[in-house]
């Protein structure tokens, strides 16, 4: 062997060894049906109640997100978050474990840090990650009540398909049957930063934060906003592609990545 073949020879057998140390394997996720922490929990912050979305992991932590909004410190009508507080990092969130679980990752936060001026980014980026104590890493599991999935994630829906949420606001005083929901996505806009979708029901507060899933089972989006145009009742729904290139690109968390479901996906009803 030449030493230009038994270089490139090593070269690719590094290669190999950097792309495996850097894949990240799913933890060891706990049973669907007794999970105490999983999408569709109910979450408070300082007394706010809000719905986790997604579970997301990297090589050390497990977290479950949340909208940014739900630590917002401005009321109900700051949902800008470049010129709308939070409370800060570090903050404990109840998400039903053993333990509270701490905020390490506010998107409103790091756009504040970075000076970010983007105006779509700074409506519509809205993601937390709610880091999960390691007394309940073994009560965790990321599959959607109902639905099943996510199988994976996508940064496009077409206009008119099918989506399909699941909301826990604790205005629905605990009728499970009424937190599943099904509908359209009337338009994507913003750059893409933005859903806009129908469903029956509507999210409504404490909904928010919810995730969102295509007719694919694909998460798309976080629920941000309740809207009275283009259509009453529609909602905002943050594109979590892009929140999560956000955080990647911003912040020490390279390696976060979002969770598939360990129960299959059972598709859109009608």
């Amino acid at each position: 062997m030449t030493i230009r073949r038994a270089l490139a020879a090593l070269i690719a057998v590094l290669a190999a060894l950097a792309t495996a140390s850097a894949a990240q394997a799913a933890p060891a996720w706990a049973p669907a049906s007794s999970a105490r922490i999983h999408p569709g929990v109910q979450t408070r912050t300082n007394g706010a109640q809000c719905t986790a979305n997604f579970v997301f992991y990297d090589a050390t932590s497990i977290y479950l997100g949340q909208a940014a909004h739900c630590s917002g410190t401005g009321g109900n009508t700051a949902t800008n978050g470049c010129s709308s507080g939070s409370l800060p990092i570090g903050t404990k969130v109840d998400i039903g474990g053993t333990k509270p679980g701490t905020m390490v990752y506010n998107s409103w936060l790091t756009m504040h840090q970075a000076g970010e001026k983007d105006a779509d980014t700074c409506q519509y980026n809205d993601l937390a990650l709610i880091q999960v104590d390691a007394a309940d890493a073994g009560s965790v599991n990321p599959s959607i009540p109902f639905w099943g999935g996510p199988t994976g994630i996508t940064a496009s829906v077409p206009d008119q398909s099918k989506v399909l949420s699941y909301g826990n606001s604790e205005l629905r005083l605990g009728i499970s049957e009424l937190s599943p929901k099904e509908g359209i996505q009337l338009a994507q806009d913003s750059g893409g930063w933005n859903h806009q979708v129908y469903t029956a029901t509507p999210g409504i507060p404490g909904d928010s934060g919810s995730a969102f899933i295509d007719a694919q089972g694909r998460a798309f989006g976080i629920l941000s906003t309740v809207e009275i145009a283009p259509e009453a009742g529609s909602n905002g729904v943050g594109d979590v592609s892009r929140e999560l290139d956000y955080l990647h690109a911003h912040t020490s968390f390279t390696g976060v990545g979002l969770a598939n479901g360990t129960e299959p996906f059972t598709g859109p009803l009608l």
